[in-house]
Protein backbone atom coordinates (compact mmCIF):
# COMPACT_ATOMS: atom_id res chain seq x y z
CA UNK A 1 0.00 0.00 0.00
CA UNK A 2 1.22 3.37 -1.10
CA UNK A 3 0.11 6.86 -0.16
CA UNK A 4 -0.76 10.04 -2.17
CA UNK A 5 -2.87 12.88 -1.21
CA UNK A 6 -6.81 12.58 -1.87
CA UNK A 7 -9.46 15.30 -1.89
CA UNK A 8 -9.14 17.47 1.29
CA UNK A 9 -5.96 17.16 2.10
CA UNK A 10 -6.21 13.53 3.43
CA UNK A 11 -3.73 10.52 2.04
CA UNK A 12 -5.01 8.27 -0.35
CA UNK A 13 -3.94 5.02 0.44
CA UNK A 14 -3.62 2.31 -2.58
CA UNK A 15 -1.89 -1.23 -4.23
CA UNK A 16 1.65 -0.82 -5.38
CA UNK A 17 1.92 -3.81 -6.82
CA UNK A 18 5.26 -4.59 -7.64
CA UNK A 19 7.09 -1.33 -7.09
CA UNK A 20 9.79 -1.47 -4.65
CA UNK A 21 9.96 0.53 -1.55
CA UNK A 22 12.31 2.60 -0.06
CA UNK A 23 14.22 1.53 3.07
CA UNK A 24 12.85 0.74 6.53
CA UNK A 25 10.54 4.35 6.45
CA UNK A 26 8.96 3.14 2.64
CA UNK A 27 6.98 0.14 5.13
CA UNK A 28 5.17 2.06 7.54
CA UNK A 29 1.84 2.03 7.93
CA UNK A 30 -0.35 0.92 4.86
CA UNK A 31 -1.47 -2.16 7.69
CA UNK A 32 -4.00 -4.46 6.85
CA UNK A 33 -7.86 -4.83 8.56
CA UNK A 34 -8.48 -8.25 9.69
CA UNK A 35 -11.80 -9.42 10.51
CA UNK A 36 -12.13 -11.50 13.76
CA UNK A 37 -14.30 -13.44 12.07
CA UNK A 38 -15.23 -15.82 15.17
CA UNK A 39 -15.80 -12.72 17.12
CA UNK A 40 -18.18 -11.54 14.70
CA UNK A 41 -20.21 -14.74 14.89
CA UNK A 42 -20.49 -14.42 18.83
CA UNK A 43 -21.64 -10.99 18.76
CA UNK A 44 -23.46 -10.43 15.81
CA UNK A 45 -21.36 -7.33 14.73
CA UNK A 46 -18.53 -7.21 11.81
CA UNK A 47 -15.14 -6.85 14.62
CA UNK A 48 -12.66 -5.24 12.83
CA UNK A 49 -8.96 -5.16 13.67
CA UNK A 50 -6.20 -2.90 11.99
CA UNK A 51 -2.39 -4.82 12.63
CA UNK A 52 -0.45 -2.12 13.36
CA UNK A 53 1.70 -4.76 14.78
CA UNK A 54 2.50 -5.79 11.09
CA UNK A 55 4.36 -2.24 11.07
CA UNK A 56 8.58 -2.76 10.34
CA UNK A 57 9.12 -1.98 14.17
CA UNK A 58 6.43 -4.66 15.59
CA UNK A 59 4.11 -1.53 16.56
CA UNK A 60 2.11 1.52 15.32
CA UNK A 61 4.93 3.83 16.98
CA UNK A 62 6.64 3.52 13.47
CA UNK A 63 4.47 6.10 12.51
CA UNK A 64 4.98 8.10 14.95
CA UNK A 65 8.94 8.20 15.52
CA UNK A 66 8.73 8.89 11.90
CA UNK A 67 6.52 11.81 12.31
CA UNK A 68 8.84 13.42 15.04
CA UNK A 69 11.98 13.03 13.12
CA UNK A 70 10.86 14.26 10.01
CA UNK A 71 9.46 17.47 11.83
CA UNK A 72 12.91 18.08 13.97
CA UNK A 73 14.48 17.77 10.84
CA UNK A 74 12.13 20.26 8.92
CA UNK A 75 12.89 22.42 12.02
CA UNK A 76 16.58 22.37 11.68
CA UNK A 77 16.29 20.78 15.37
CA UNK A 78 18.35 17.52 14.45
CA UNK A 79 21.41 17.76 12.59
CA UNK A 80 23.26 14.92 10.40
CA UNK A 81 25.18 12.74 13.27
CA UNK A 82 22.72 14.46 16.31
CA UNK A 83 21.72 12.50 18.70
CA UNK A 84 17.62 11.57 19.44
CA UNK A 85 16.66 10.88 23.77
CA UNK A 86 13.43 9.85 24.70
CA UNK A 87 11.81 8.03 27.64
CA UNK A 88 9.73 5.23 26.17
CA UNK A 89 7.96 1.53 27.85
CA UNK A 90 9.86 0.35 24.75
CA UNK A 91 7.97 0.03 21.40
CA UNK A 92 8.87 3.72 20.56
CA UNK A 93 12.49 3.76 21.20
CA UNK A 94 12.59 0.32 19.20
CA UNK A 95 11.12 2.34 15.95
CA UNK A 96 13.65 5.23 17.02
CA UNK A 97 16.38 3.26 17.12
CA UNK A 98 15.83 1.62 14.00
CA UNK A 99 15.14 5.14 12.19
CA UNK A 100 18.20 6.65 14.12
CA UNK A 101 20.32 3.86 12.30
CA UNK A 102 19.35 4.64 9.25
CA UNK A 103 19.91 8.33 9.30
CA UNK A 104 23.24 8.40 11.00
CA UNK A 105 21.64 9.23 14.68
CA UNK A 106 22.94 8.45 17.60
CA UNK A 107 19.69 6.68 19.61
CA UNK A 108 19.67 7.07 23.74
CA UNK A 109 16.78 5.22 25.72
CA UNK A 110 15.50 5.84 29.09
CA UNK A 111 12.97 3.21 29.86
CA UNK A 112 11.29 1.98 33.16
CA UNK A 113 12.13 -1.37 34.51
CA UNK A 114 8.77 -3.22 34.33
CA UNK A 115 9.21 -3.70 30.75
CA UNK A 116 9.75 -7.29 28.88
CA UNK A 117 13.59 -8.12 28.55
CA UNK A 118 12.77 -8.56 25.23
CA UNK A 119 12.31 -4.77 24.26
CA UNK A 120 15.60 -4.12 25.77
CA UNK A 121 17.52 -6.69 23.76
CA UNK A 122 15.84 -5.68 20.61
CA UNK A 123 16.81 -1.57 21.10
CA UNK A 124 20.53 -2.49 21.95
CA UNK A 125 20.36 -4.77 18.89
CA UNK A 126 19.24 -1.68 16.81
CA UNK A 127 22.24 0.58 17.94
CA UNK A 128 20.37 2.13 21.06
CA UNK A 129 21.99 3.68 24.29
CA UNK A 130 19.83 2.03 27.10
CA UNK A 131 19.28 3.29 30.63
CA UNK A 132 16.81 1.45 33.08
CA UNK A 133 15.10 3.23 36.16
CA UNK A 134 13.46 2.30 38.49
CA UNK A 135 9.27 2.59 37.81
CA UNK A 136 7.91 5.89 39.12
CA UNK A 137 5.10 8.24 39.47
CA UNK A 138 5.28 10.71 36.36
CA UNK A 139 5.66 13.40 39.74
CA UNK A 140 8.93 12.09 40.35
CA UNK A 141 12.20 13.56 39.08
CA UNK A 142 13.51 10.26 38.49
CA UNK A 143 10.18 9.06 36.18
CA UNK A 144 12.17 7.80 32.99
CA UNK A 145 10.53 10.50 30.51
CA UNK A 146 11.77 13.32 33.31
CA UNK A 147 15.24 11.71 32.89
CA UNK A 148 15.03 11.36 29.30
CA UNK A 149 14.30 14.91 29.38
CA UNK A 150 16.97 15.89 31.85
CA UNK A 151 19.90 14.06 29.70
CA UNK A 152 18.64 15.45 26.11
CA UNK A 153 19.11 19.15 28.24
CA UNK A 154 23.11 18.29 29.26
CA UNK A 155 22.21 17.17 32.72
CA UNK A 156 23.59 14.40 34.62
CA UNK A 157 20.99 12.76 36.34
CA UNK A 158 21.64 9.56 38.98
CA UNK A 159 25.69 9.94 36.96
CA UNK A 160 24.48 9.50 33.75
CA UNK A 161 25.45 12.35 31.74
CA UNK A 162 25.28 13.14 27.65
CA UNK A 163 27.58 15.67 26.85
CA UNK A 164 26.32 18.29 24.67
CA UNK A 165 22.85 16.93 25.36
CA UNK A 166 20.26 15.50 22.30
CA UNK A 167 16.87 15.95 20.87
CA UNK A 168 14.31 15.08 22.90
CA UNK A 169 11.47 13.42 21.02
CA UNK A 170 8.93 13.74 24.07
CA UNK A 171 6.52 11.57 22.13
CA UNK A 172 3.89 12.31 25.04
CA UNK A 173 3.62 15.70 24.55
CA UNK A 174 4.16 16.60 21.28
CA UNK A 175 1.62 16.60 18.66
CA UNK A 176 3.57 15.33 15.79
CA UNK A 177 2.02 11.87 17.03
CA UNK A 178 -1.17 13.01 17.16
CA UNK A 179 -0.62 14.68 13.51
CA UNK A 180 0.80 11.63 12.15
CA UNK A 181 -2.24 9.24 12.84
CA UNK A 182 -4.44 12.32 11.71
CA UNK A 183 -2.42 11.85 8.36
CA UNK A 184 -2.48 8.19 8.46
CA UNK A 185 -4.15 5.82 10.40
CA UNK A 186 -7.20 7.65 10.46
CA UNK A 187 -7.83 7.61 6.34
CA UNK A 188 -6.48 4.56 6.40
CA UNK A 189 -8.72 2.75 8.73
CA UNK A 190 -11.60 4.82 7.20
CA UNK A 191 -10.82 3.63 3.45
CA UNK A 192 -10.60 0.20 4.65
CA UNK A 193 -13.85 -0.32 5.97
CA UNK A 194 -15.43 1.83 2.82
CA UNK A 195 -16.81 4.72 5.74
CA UNK A 196 -18.93 1.89 7.34
CA UNK A 197 -17.41 2.52 10.91
CA UNK A 198 -20.12 2.35 13.51
CA UNK A 199 -17.33 2.50 16.38
CA UNK A 200 -13.55 2.65 17.13
CA UNK A 201 -12.08 1.44 20.58
CA UNK A 202 -9.12 1.10 21.65
CA UNK A 203 -6.44 2.10 24.54
CA UNK A 204 -4.18 4.92 25.13
CA UNK A 205 -0.43 5.11 25.79
CA UNK A 206 0.61 8.03 24.95
CA UNK A 207 -3.22 9.13 23.40
CA UNK A 208 -1.77 9.88 20.13
CA UNK A 209 -3.55 6.90 18.10
CA UNK A 210 -6.39 7.05 19.62
CA UNK A 211 -6.62 11.04 19.10
CA UNK A 212 -5.54 10.87 15.93
CA UNK A 213 -7.90 8.57 14.58
CA UNK A 214 -11.10 10.00 16.61
CA UNK A 215 -10.23 13.35 15.26
CA UNK A 216 -10.28 11.88 11.69
CA UNK A 217 -13.51 9.40 12.11
CA UNK A 218 -15.66 12.11 13.82
CA UNK A 219 -14.46 14.79 10.92
CA UNK A 220 -16.34 12.17 8.31
CA UNK A 221 -18.95 10.75 10.24
CA UNK A 222 -20.10 12.48 13.77
CA UNK A 223 -22.21 9.57 14.51
CA UNK A 224 -19.14 7.23 15.05
CA UNK A 225 -18.65 5.99 18.59
CA UNK A 226 -15.36 6.29 20.24
CA UNK A 227 -14.89 4.10 22.67
CA UNK A 228 -11.14 3.74 25.54
CA UNK A 229 -9.77 0.34 26.70
CA UNK A 230 -8.12 1.65 29.45
CA UNK A 231 -6.01 -1.23 31.88
CA UNK A 232 -6.25 -1.56 35.72
CA UNK A 233 -4.71 1.20 37.31
CA UNK A 234 -4.93 4.31 34.62
CA UNK A 235 -6.41 7.03 35.34
CA UNK A 236 -8.30 7.77 31.99
CA UNK A 237 -11.63 5.42 32.72
CA UNK A 238 -12.42 7.40 35.33
CA UNK A 239 -11.60 10.77 33.97
CA UNK A 240 -14.06 9.90 30.85
CA UNK A 241 -16.66 8.66 32.98
CA UNK A 242 -16.65 10.80 35.68
CA UNK A 243 -14.61 14.09 34.22
CA UNK A 244 -11.59 13.33 37.29
CA UNK A 245 -8.34 11.82 36.52
CA UNK A 246 -7.80 9.62 38.90
CA UNK A 247 -7.76 5.36 39.93
CA UNK A 248 -8.35 3.69 42.46
CA UNK A 249 -5.02 2.04 43.33
CA UNK A 250 -4.11 5.88 43.89
CA UNK A 251 -5.50 5.34 47.44
CA UNK A 252 -3.26 2.32 48.40
CA UNK A 253 -0.63 3.64 51.05
CA UNK A 254 1.89 1.97 49.11
CA UNK A 255 2.22 0.31 45.32
CA UNK A 256 1.71 -2.89 45.40
CA UNK A 257 2.94 -3.58 41.65
CA UNK A 258 4.10 -0.64 39.58
CA UNK A 259 3.34 1.91 37.39
CA UNK A 260 -0.73 0.62 36.31
CA UNK A 261 -1.04 -1.97 38.06
CA UNK A 262 -1.42 -3.93 35.32
CA UNK A 263 0.44 -6.70 33.21
CA UNK A 264 -0.10 -4.81 30.21
CA UNK A 265 2.57 -2.76 28.68
CA UNK A 266 2.93 0.34 27.23
CA UNK A 267 -0.83 1.43 27.91
CA UNK A 268 -2.28 3.29 31.11
CA UNK A 269 -1.98 6.92 32.31
CA UNK A 270 -1.49 8.87 35.09
CA UNK A 271 -2.21 12.28 33.28
CA UNK A 272 -3.42 13.89 30.76
CA UNK A 273 -1.24 14.52 28.09
CA UNK A 274 -1.49 16.65 25.34
CA UNK A 275 -2.31 14.58 22.90
CA UNK A 276 -4.93 12.76 25.04
CA UNK A 277 -6.85 15.90 25.39
CA UNK A 278 -6.61 15.70 21.77
CA UNK A 279 -9.12 13.04 21.43
CA UNK A 280 -12.80 12.84 21.13
CA UNK A 281 -13.89 10.10 23.16
CA UNK A 282 -17.52 8.69 24.26
CA UNK A 283 -17.05 6.36 26.17
CA UNK A 284 -14.66 4.17 28.61
CA UNK A 285 -14.03 0.56 29.20
CA UNK A 286 -12.29 -0.45 32.17
CA UNK A 287 -10.65 -4.16 30.78
CA UNK A 288 -9.25 -6.22 33.95
CA UNK A 289 -5.47 -8.41 33.10
CA UNK A 290 -7.39 -11.76 33.40
CA UNK A 291 -10.15 -10.37 30.63
CA UNK A 292 -7.14 -9.70 28.30
CA UNK A 293 -5.12 -12.98 29.30
CA UNK A 294 -8.72 -14.92 27.85
CA UNK A 295 -8.96 -12.84 25.02
CA UNK A 296 -5.22 -13.77 23.84
CA UNK A 297 -5.24 -17.46 24.24
CA UNK A 298 -9.23 -17.23 22.50
CA UNK A 299 -7.17 -15.39 19.57
CA UNK A 300 -4.57 -17.61 19.28
CA UNK A 301 -6.78 -20.51 19.24
CA UNK A 302 -9.92 -19.77 16.97
CA UNK A 303 -7.93 -16.65 14.84
CA UNK A 304 -4.31 -17.78 14.54
CA UNK A 305 -2.88 -14.68 16.68
CA UNK A 306 -0.37 -14.27 19.13
CA UNK A 307 -1.03 -11.00 20.27
CA UNK A 308 0.44 -8.78 23.26
CA UNK A 309 -1.05 -7.58 26.49
CA UNK A 310 -2.80 -4.30 25.05
CA UNK A 311 -3.87 -5.87 21.48
CA UNK A 312 -5.84 -8.31 23.65
CA UNK A 313 -7.34 -5.90 25.71
CA UNK A 314 -8.15 -3.65 22.96
CA UNK A 315 -10.29 -6.80 21.29
CA UNK A 316 -11.65 -7.08 25.03
CA UNK A 317 -13.26 -3.69 24.42
CA UNK A 318 -14.55 -3.82 21.39
CA UNK A 319 -16.46 -6.91 21.92
CA UNK A 320 -17.95 -5.50 24.93
CA UNK A 321 -18.85 -2.08 23.42
CA UNK A 322 -20.34 -4.32 20.01
CA UNK A 323 -23.63 -4.61 22.26
CA UNK A 324 -23.95 -1.38 22.54
CA UNK A 325 -24.28 -0.56 18.25
CA UNK A 326 -27.06 -2.29 16.58
CA UNK A 327 -26.59 -5.62 15.01
CA UNK A 328 -24.52 -5.69 11.82
CA UNK A 329 -22.49 -2.74 12.72
CA UNK A 330 -18.88 -2.71 12.82
CA UNK A 331 -16.35 -1.97 15.66
CA UNK A 332 -12.83 -1.71 14.97
CA UNK A 333 -10.35 -1.78 16.82
CA UNK A 334 -6.01 -2.24 16.57
CA UNK A 335 -3.66 -4.73 17.25
CA UNK A 336 -0.94 -3.00 18.76
CA UNK A 337 1.49 -5.80 19.02
CA UNK A 338 2.42 -9.11 18.56
CA UNK A 339 2.42 -11.46 21.73
CA UNK A 340 6.28 -12.18 20.13
CA UNK A 341 7.51 -9.41 22.50
CA UNK A 342 5.46 -10.87 25.62
CA UNK A 343 7.19 -14.49 25.87
CA UNK A 344 8.32 -13.96 29.12
CA UNK A 345 5.88 -11.75 30.84
CA UNK A 346 2.54 -12.01 29.47
CA UNK A 347 2.67 -15.31 27.75
CA UNK A 348 4.71 -16.91 30.63
CA UNK A 349 2.20 -18.81 32.70
CA UNK A 350 4.94 -18.86 35.68
CA UNK A 351 4.84 -15.21 35.66
CA UNK A 352 1.45 -14.04 35.13
CA UNK A 353 -0.18 -16.55 37.73
CA UNK A 354 2.43 -15.16 40.21
CA UNK A 355 2.36 -12.37 42.67
CA UNK A 356 1.55 -9.92 42.39
CA UNK A 357 -0.65 -10.68 39.63
CA UNK A 358 -2.11 -13.98 40.19
CA UNK A 359 -3.83 -14.32 37.22
CA UNK A 360 -5.76 -17.60 36.23
CA UNK A 361 -3.78 -19.58 33.20
CA UNK A 362 -6.41 -20.48 31.11
CA UNK A 363 -6.89 -24.23 30.01
CA UNK A 364 -7.54 -25.27 26.73
CA UNK A 365 -11.46 -25.92 26.98
CA UNK A 366 -12.25 -22.56 28.95
CA UNK A 367 -11.20 -19.48 27.10
CA UNK A 368 -14.88 -19.51 24.67
CA UNK A 369 -16.76 -19.30 28.00
CA UNK A 370 -15.12 -16.32 29.53
CA UNK A 371 -15.29 -14.49 26.25
CA UNK A 372 -18.96 -15.28 25.80
CA UNK A 373 -19.54 -13.71 29.18
CA UNK A 374 -17.47 -10.99 27.69
CA UNK A 375 -19.29 -10.18 24.70
CA UNK A 376 -22.75 -10.79 26.70
CA UNK A 377 -22.60 -7.37 28.84
CA UNK A 378 -20.90 -3.73 28.12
Amino acid sequence: LGREEGAGGERRVEARGGEARTGYAGLIGGTPLVELRSLSALTGRRILAKAEYLNPGGTGKDRIALAMIEEAERRGQLAPGGTVVEGTSGSTGIALAALCACRGYRCVIVMPDDQSPEKQRLLRQFGAEVLVVRTASISNPQHYVNVARKLAKGEEVAGHHLPGGGYFTDQFETLANYHAHVATTGPELWQQTQGQCHAFVMSAGTGGTIAGVSRFLKSKNPGIKVVLADPPGSSLFHFVKHGVCWAPQQSERTVRRHRYDTIAEGIGLDRLTRNIQEAEIDDAIAVSDQEALYMAHYLLKHEGLLVGSSSAINVVAAIRFAKEVPPGSTVATVLCDSGQRHLNRFWNPQYATAPPYNLSWPGPNEVEEHVGRMAAVH
